[in-house]
């Protein structure tokens, strides 16, 4: 299958690069390499640099859309939303307009089930559970994966919205702010001392890279569908900051801050839909944070 991953220099998008050349894919990769990194970029994919918002995207020949291109920092979207929106919804309306003009069949979008859905009424967070997006980042994903959905409806445009849960991994980027157990990992292997925001009872569902990765590819068969990615296990940050600690055996305190608006309390989501499409999450915390 011919494949264009947009975000392909990133994170998780050369992951998922990786693993589709892996399985015999022709892929692409569409990076402006603002956040994406050219040492990621696998050296079998043809690459592209270019934009999101160009107009003149060609997607002649392709068979399938990997969406990954994204702004992914929850405080730039709340200090700048007019920029968080030009990316994460103008920008996918722009990749929906190719998608249509040259007759691709599908589009795989990287949605996030820590953003959509908001402060859970539940927990585990389900597919079906309302979404109430706390920050301009969690709108904006929810108003990309509507956009989607109306094409579907409109056009025919097969897709399927992975919703991640927190994913962490090889190749994170530490500098910025979104990827916790990266920036802690980071600090500590610095000598440094890493900041809790809040009280660090909060919790997050961690989910890897790697999994992630086998998800998309295996997305590529399922259709018309929003599934969560996830651990379906919950942790706060106070354990994620004790169990690196202990990793890297690191002997200080964390230093506590006042909490961020926009993010947030708990949340772990249920992955049974996917689980019954055949995916599982395969790599332990422990085990995925001994890989960084």
């Amino acid at each position: 299958m011919k494949i264009l991953v947009t975000g392909g220099a990133g994170f998780i998008g050369s992951h998922i690069v990786d693993i589709l050349i892996e399985n015999g894919h022709d892929v692409s990769i569409l990076d402006n390499l603002s956040t994406g990194n050219k040492k990621n970029l696998n050296s079998s994919a043809k690459f592209i640099k270019g934009d999101i918002l160009d107009n003149n995207l060609d997607l002649t020949g392709f068979d399938c859309v990997i969406h990954e291109a994204a702004q992914i920092n929850v405080r730039t979207s709340v200090e700048n939303p007019t920029f968080d929106g030009d990316i994460n919804i103008i920008g996918t309306i722009n990749i929906l307009e190719k998608i249509k003009e040259y007759g691709v069949k599908k589009i795989i979008f990287s949605s996030s089930g820590g953003a959509v859905y908001g402060e859970p009424e539940y927990l585990p967070v389900d597919e079906k559970h309302n979404l109430k997006p706390l920050s301009p980042y969690g709108l904006s994903k929810f108003c990309a994966e509507e956009y989607i959905k109306l094409y579907n409806r409109l056009y025919g445009i097969e897709y399927c919205i992975l919703r991640y849960s927190n994913v962490y991994g090889e190749r994170q980027d530490p500098l910025g702010e979104a990827g916790v157990i990266s920036i802690f990992i980071d600090k500590m292997k610095k000598g440094e001392t890493p900041v809790i925001y809040g009280d660090g009872n909060q919790t997050r569902d961690f989910v890897n890279v790697k999994d992630v990765a086998k998800a998309n590819l295996m997305a590529l068969k399922w259709k018309n569908d929003i599934v969560n990615i996830g651990s379906g296990k919950e942790t706060s940050v106070n354990e994620l900051f004790k169990i690196i600690s202990s990793e890297i055996s690191f002997d200080k305190n964390p230093i506590y801050e006042k909490e961020r608006e926009g993010e947030v309390y708990r949340i772990y989501i249920d992955y049974e839909k996917a689980k019954s499409l055949g995916w599982s999450p395969k790599v332990e915390l422990n085990d995925g944070i001994k890989e960084i």
